[in-house]
């Protein structure tokens, strides 16, 4: 399954929300200050946002644990009910545009809209896309045993297993390595 450009971006700044809540291994919680969401805002490449406040904040904040739930669930009514509850909270108002030179694609949210309204449905209205195409499935968490992070399988195949190979993943298949040789006696 290949979903569109706008819906991979969305699914994408989603897992990196919500993998800013405090995790097994470490209570950081890395959307405490105006700085990091600041960062967040650029990373995800957001148009048109103005200057952000300490309110800004607390409404992404307050959106985390609403969305981190999906990657968990495994009824697709459960899901959707979760995802109807969540576009809910915001206004759609979808328009046609094609800013900052990419081409033109769906904004679901007014002009003018808050950070965490854009959020909530642009992320929520991608969760809607992935559960009406019958791909649940790929919304899950790390299989690192000491990871729960949030992620999207966008493989073809659905094999991802980690949220990022290079760590979680790599980390994993050495220490598997590793147990393989002591086993064997080398």
């Amino acid at each position: 399954m290949t979903f569109s450009h706008d819906t991979e971006q969305a699914l994408g700044t989603l897992v990196r929300l919500v993998n800013t809540l405090p995790g097994p291994n470490s209570q950081v919680d890395t959307m405490d200050t105006l700085e990091e969401l600041e960062k967040f805002v650029q990373e995800r490449e957001f148009s048109a946002v103005g200057t952000l406040t300490e309110k800004d904040l607390a409404e992404v904040r307050d959106l985390r644990p609403l969305f981190s739930p999906v990657f968990t669930t495994d009824s697709d009514a459960t899901a959707a009910a979760m995802i109807n509850a969540i576009v809910a909270r915001g206004t759609t108002t979808p328009r046609l545009t094609n800013h900052d030179g990419h081409p033109w694609h769906i904004h679901y949210s007014r002009d003018g809209a808050s950070l965490a309204c854009r959020i909530t449905v642009e992320c929520g209205i991608a969760l809607a896309q992935v559960i009406s195409a019958g791909e649940r499935e790929r919304l899950r968490r790390c299989e690192a045993p000491d990871c729960d992070d949030a992620l999207i399988d966008l493989s073809r195949n659905r094999s991802k297993r980690y949220c990022d190979a290079r760590t979680c993943g790599n980390r994993l298949h050495v220490a598997a390595y590793r147990e393989r040789r002591k086993a064997s006696g080398e």
